[in-house]
């Protein structure tokens, strides 16, 4: 009892150090973004501002068309997710539930395509999209996105887990193969959809190296190259109303996470995807 008891101290120990090195650097964002430019740059750092600073987010959004840089992550987002998951539902379904010539090897195929690092395609997809006219547009930020090997592989996995004797129930009541995709594999594998878009949401929406490769003017740009753009002041950098920018940019994050967290556990518990 003693040792499991003092087991059980060391592992909230443990608990409360991963929280407190997790939580500090977005606890440090809300603060700075309340924050006056001096209390930013006092040593050493001050948490809490004497008086909450909301003009910082008002600097924020009225330094550049922070709406456009708002609505061009939106559509590239949301529209890159509709692209997957048209993509990644049948291709898990086929994987999943068909033996074909060369299955296995596709499979493998795809899961090889997770282990490429992202900047030796750069080029390649730079210069297809150039040849195809998309530079600077909305396009070359959603085409080359447009399905997702992980999502593949976590939707296999859930689709995988659902009876024979149901999808065999379901052909002798004459139903086609799109109607079992759609009527009983997805609803089956709802949490796994659900994760899955989270991940790919917070991705796409966070993204910054790719718009800045394939974009050259405002007019494709997205959120996180608008923040970065914020407000130089004398050679130096305003960090309360780039940290405010930084909120306005993970607020709908958090209200997307807030409405999904139920779904993340069933698909990780309950699903068992693995």
């Amino acid at each position: 009892m003693k040792s499991l008891s003092i087991g059980k101290v060391l592992n909230g120990i443990g608990l409360i150090f991963v929280v407190i090195v997790f939580a500090m650097p977005f606890v440090w964002m809300i603060s700075t973004s309340f924050k006056t430019l001096s209390e930013t740059l006092m040593f050493p750092p001050k948490w809490i501002p004497d008086q909450l600073v909301w003009e910082n987010f008002t600097k924020a959004w009225n330094s550049g068309p922070f709406m456009h840089y708002l609505l061009n992550s939106l559509v590239v987002s949301i529209v890159i997710l509709l692209f997957q998951f048209i993509t990644i539902i049948p291709a898990a379904y086929a994987f999943a539930r068909y033996q074909f010539i060369g299955s296995n090897i596709f499979f493998a195929l795809t899961m090889i395509t997770l282990m490429i690092p992202g900047q030796l395609i750069v080029l390649p997809v730079y210069l297809q999209m150039s040849s195809w006219g998309l530079l600077d547009t909305i396009w070359a930020l959603i085409l080359p996105f447009s399905s997702s090997a992980f999502g593949i592989f976590m939707l296999r996995q859930s689709f995988m887990q659902v009876p024979d004797e149901l999808l065999e129930a379901a052909r002798l009541d004459d139903a086609s193969e799109w109607k079992i995709i759609i009527d009983l594999m997805i609803p089956m594998a709802k949490p796994v959809l659900i994760t899955f878009a989270l991940f790919s949401f917070i991705g796409h929406w966070n993204d910054y190296f790719w718009p800045l490769v394939m974009t050259t003017s405002d007019a494709a740009r997205t959120l996180p190259l608008g923040i970065s753009k914020l407000m130089v002041v004398e050679g130096g950098i305003a960090w309360n109303v780039m940290m405010a920018g930084n909120m306005i940019l993970v607020i709908p994050i958090l209200i997307v996470f807030f409405f999904a967290q139920r779904q993340i556990i069933r698909a990780f518990v309950y699903t068992g995807v693995k």
